[in-house]
């Protein structure tokens, strides 16, 4: 059974993804309506992605034994000034998941809980590609500036991402 400290750091996590999740769709709303198919595309994969993310945690507290006693989410902002802010607050997001991860890590190396370590390292690896592909879109949309056609090609580019979920044992909940 995982200690209450480890079950309330997973559950404020797990509340974490699902308030990215709700942002990111937001975000992809946001895009469509301003024509970037692409960038709403892209948007929405990783808002699914993050749910999957929600979804495994709840899974895997469950199977630990112990009860999520699920979070309020709040409302996303619904408004941005364009595509770098956008991808800005991606990056943000992403780096506050990070050192969250980081601090359950910790947490459960203090508890010596090395199953609930090796669980959320899953995690702390994959926070590297996140970031990483926020950057790589920031830095492409400040190559770009203010050229359109340039905005378009990235916007093509983004809308081919694929959703996959990473945890397809997870849509079959016991």
């Amino acid at each position: 059974m995982l200690s209450e400290t480890l079950t309330a750091a997973l559950v404020k996590q797990l509340n974490n993804e699902m308030g990215s999740a709700y942002l990111y769709l937001s975000m992809s709303a946001y895009a469509e309506d301003a024509g970037l198919k692409g960038a709403a595309t892209w948007l929405y994969a990783q808002s699914r992605e993050e749910m999957a993310h929600a979804i495994h945690m709840y899974q895997y507290i469950m199977d630990r034994g112990s009860k999520p006693a699920l979070l309020a989410l709040e409302a996303p902002a619904a408004s941005f000034s364009g595509m770098g802010d956008i991808f800005n607050k991606v990056l943000a997001s992403e780096r506050a998941t990070t050192k969250n991860l980081n601090d359950i890590a910790t947490l459960a190396m203090k508890e010596n809980d090395h199953a609930c370590y090796q669980f959320i390292m899953w995690y702390v690896n994959e926070q590297v590609e996140e970031e990483a592909s926020a950057s790589d879109i920031i830095a492409k949309l400040d190559m770009i500036g203010d050229n359109k056609g340039l905005l378009l090609s990235l916007d093509k580019e983004l809308g081919t991402r694929v959703y996959a979920n990473p945890f397809p044992a997870d849509e079959k909940l016991n």
